[in-house]
Order: structure tokens, then sequence, then C-alpha cells
């Protein structure tokens, strides 16, 4: 059977329409008769009755649908994964993410890619607060958007796709708390929480400084394993936390006031990936983020006692 007979056949026996078809396959009507009567004289008899009103298959036309149908999508399908296969973006696609700002960002780019890359699936999972770097370089994820810095010798890191400011969370009874903003200076008065876990120095250096910009010692306060224990300390007044802005708008609790940061580097998020384990799925995966992060609002920083204004829009070097 000729491939174009084979379309017109199936495409009009879903519009039941001659105009409809012609316009689906680009066709002229006159060009999609010409074929049905082609298929027709092949097959030895009429499969679709046509009055002035109305179009309908016979019954010999609806069994050749039913018995084409699933081979015709078959093809398709076949076809499909061939080129996805050809293009290293078949399969399924392992992500992680450090926050909760990186996690909407996953979920956009994997809603995104849903609808263009649908031969692509992409499953998501939160990375351990304690252990930032270790299920990726286990291969359980492909890739992971984290909050940067990273320099690690063995995992590559891409571009910053967002930045944000910093808060400092307290207790809502800290005299803190009844600042507008706070400086890094701040700190040398309170216990900062820290984070036990396989984590590199110069992350928690970055993240949680041991000094003040002049020099001044940072008390430690408790060690903590997850982010809603630390959390639950800070609520009960036994240490405060610095982190990304987007925490007052994606973890807004009563006991606890956000309250941002002056005179500070913003935080940057990125994606990165093992060294030895890039591919065209990743490559996409990037590209995608890329273009997510453009269309993320921009932001101000000034959060205080659970408000919030997003991210800053995607920076990308």
């Amino acid at each position: 059977m000729d491939q174009n007979e084979l379309d017109c056949f199936l495409a009009l026996a879903e519009e039941l329409h001659f105009g409809r078809t012609a316009t689906r396959l680009h066709l002229s009507r006159a060009r999609v008769s010409q074929l049905i009567q082609k298929l027709e004289r092949r097959v030895g008899a009429p499969l679709f009755t046509r009055t002035s009103r109305r179009v309908a298959l016979t019954g010999l036309g609806q069994r050749l649908r039913d018995d084409l149908e699933p081979h015709y999508r078959g093809i398709e399908n076949a076809l499909a994964r061939a080129v996805a296969s050809a293009r290293g973006i078949e399969g399924v696609l392992h992500v992680g993410f450090s926050t909760s700002l990186a996690g909407e960002m996953v979920m956009r780019t994997a809603e995104e890619l849903r609808t263009t890359h649908p031969e692509l699936a992409v499953e998501v999972c939160e990375v351990p607060f304690s252990d930032p770097y270790g299920m990726l370089r286990r291969g359980d994820f492909d890739l992971q958007l984290t909050d940067f810095p990273v320099h690690e010798h063995d995992l590559t890191r891409g571009a910053t796709l967002l930045a944000e400011g910093r808060v400092l969370a307290v207790a809502a009874g800290h005299p803190l708390a009844r600042r507008n903003t706070v400086t890094l200076e701040d700190l040398a008065g309170v216990p900062l929480l820290t984070i036990a876990g396989d984590i590199p120095v110069y992350w928690l250096e970055h993240q949680l400084p041991t000094h003040t910009p002049s020099g001044r010692p940072i008390q430690r306060g408790p060690s903590v394993t997850q982010f809603q224990e630390a959390l639950t300390l800070v609520a009960g007044g036994k240490g405060v936390l610095l982190a990304g802005a987007h925490i007052a708008h994606y973890h807004g609790r009563p006991g606890i006031s956000y309250v941002p940061v002056e005179e500070d580097k913003p935080l940057g998020y990125g994606l990165m990936w093992r060294s030895d384990g890039c591919n065209r799925a990743i490559e996409l995966f990037g590209r995608t983020a890329r273009e997510i992060a453009r269309d993320m609002a921009p932001a101000d920083p000034g959060t205080r006692s659970g408000s919030h204004r997003g991210p800053r829009r995607a920076t990308t070097p």
C-alpha cells in the first residue's frame, strides 16, 4: 500500500470530512478524493459512504481501519524511538535538587520537556541535606541543580542559572528579628547552626562562615542533618540559620522571622554532573533549564518575616 494512501485513509477515517482531512495533510480536497478512490480500487470495494451532508466508514472501511491503525502507530512509534535513540535523549533522566527553589526550577524544566520531548522521562528527587554530592557520585542522579560553589575534581558544573540574596532565619522573639536588615558582622553575636555530614569545607565556609568579614569568630550552634530540623531549632531559639532568601516563601512558619542580609554576595544555582557522564539528554535538560531560568521573575532580596519576592533573574555567563 502506498504511504500517502495509508495516511489519507486513516486521517479521513478520523475526521470524516474531506475539507478537514485536506487541511490536516496539507493537500487539496481533490488530491484527498483521488487517493481514497485509488485505495478503494485497490481494495475492490467502497471504504466510505459519501453524501452532501456526511462522510461515514463502510463496514469494510471500519475493519480496515481497525486492522491498520495499530500497525501504523507502531511504525510511527518505532521511528520516533529510533530518532530519540540517535539523539541520545531516550529513556529516563534522574535529576536531583538541593533546595526548594532548585526543585521548582527542575519541575518547570521537566514539565517543558514532557511537552517538547515526550520520549525523555524526567524523575526528580531531593538531595540529602547532609550529603550534597554522594547520590550524584553513586549514579542515583544523572545531574543535579544545586547551590554553588562546587569545586569537585570528578564533578562538572555548568553556568549560573539563578541567583538570590540571603536571609537570616531567627526566632521571632530574638532582637535581630526586629531589624530591617542584618550584616555578616551581626553573626558574631549569635550561634549559627551548621550542617553535620559529608560537606566540603569550602562549601561550609561559603554558606556558613566561621568568621565575620572583619575576622571576629562566629559561634557555632547545633549541627543538623535535615532542613526541617534546622527550622525547628531556630524557632526554639537554639540558633540562627543563614540561607537563601527563597526559604521565607517556601518555608514560612510561626515563630520564625527572616531578615535580609546586607553587603553579602548572592547565592548562585546551577547544574552539575559527573565529569565522565555527560550525554545529550543532560545537554538538552541544560538548554531547557536556561530558557526556564530566563522566564523566572527578577526579585528584590528585601525579605522579612515570612515575605518573599522570589529569586533574581537567571544569570548565564
